[in-house]
């Protein structure tokens, strides 16, 4: 129970090789300014890590982080996954990049996400929205970055990699409308299926969380309002995760001769 509390607390460690591997791209890439300070290794592990310590003891100087060897039971009291495979990375912060600085592409898909409530389906809607091929995703100030690390884990390292902003959800809408982008909501009321929808690039859509949706401050300001048809009659909304993998689908479905 412990350990399920701890994933909603602020946090910059890091576990596995996959998000460390994307902490360390994204450097490259330019997406986040997050370094490593530090890399703990299970100590009896380090045969079967051999080629990967050497790569990071290579790279250490360079990037300005320490290798430590430690027991097992350091790096399990510290970790809140079972998957980290012996290995783990404390970090420095990443520092906030404000939407209204940027240079829009004149193609360009952008997603809002605004009330998911936990950092793992946080980070299972950025692992979709990132292979889906958004070029960034906007957060309203409070957002799960803080849990970075559970977030990191959870979207196979696209946190890292994904450009990342933060604005307030109306002044997001005037940024990309400004820009010539259409802006497309996710919500029920005076929707159309999104499979009817145009959602040819550049475009901005944005998705509500389960609870609390999108604002209706936001919504009157929407091009287009679509919805998720299901396959059968059922009561329930898909969870917000689900439905930002769908609906950035269908936006890479309609962009794909572009």
């Amino acid at each position: 129970m412990m350990k399920e509390r701890e994933k909603f607390l602020p946090s910059n460690l890091f576990e596995g090789m996959t998000s460390i591997r994307a902490i360390l791209q994204a450097g490259e890439l330019g997406t986040s300014d997050r370094r490593i300070t530090e890399i703990l290794y299970d100590k009896n592990r380090r045969t079967s890590r051999t080629k990967e310590l050497h790569y990071l003891e290579k790279i250490s100087a360079s990037k300005g982080f320490v290798l430590t060897p430690c027991e097992e039971e350091k790096i399990d009291s510290i970790t809140i996954g079972t998957s980290h495979g012996g290995i783990v990375a404390r970090c420095t912060d990443r520092s906030p990049v404000y939407l209204e600085a940027q240079t829009l592409p004149t193609t360009g898909f952008y997603v809002m996400l605004d009330g998911i409530e936990d950092p793992y389906n946080f980070g299972y809607a950025l692992r979709s929205i990132y292979a889906a091929g958004a070029d960034g995703v906007i957060l309203p100030q409070r957002n799960w970055m803080t849990a970075a690390g559970v977030v990191c884990r959870s979207s196979a390292g696209a946190s890292e990699l994904l450009s990342l902003y933060t604005s307030a959800p109306e002044e997001a809408v005037d940024f990309f409308r400004n820009g010539g982008y259409k802006i497309v909501c996710a919500d029920k009321k005076n929707s159309c299926s999104v499979y009817d929808a145009d959602l040819r690039r550049p475009i901005f859509l944005i998705v509500g969380g389960e609870k609390r949706g999108i604002r209706a401050s936001v919504l009157s300001q929407a091009d287009c309002i679509v919805r998720l048809d299901y396959g059968r009659a059922f009561p329930a909304a898909l969870s917000a995760a689900s439905a930002a993998s769908i609906l950035s689908y269908e936006v890479f479905r309609q962009n794909r001769q572009l």
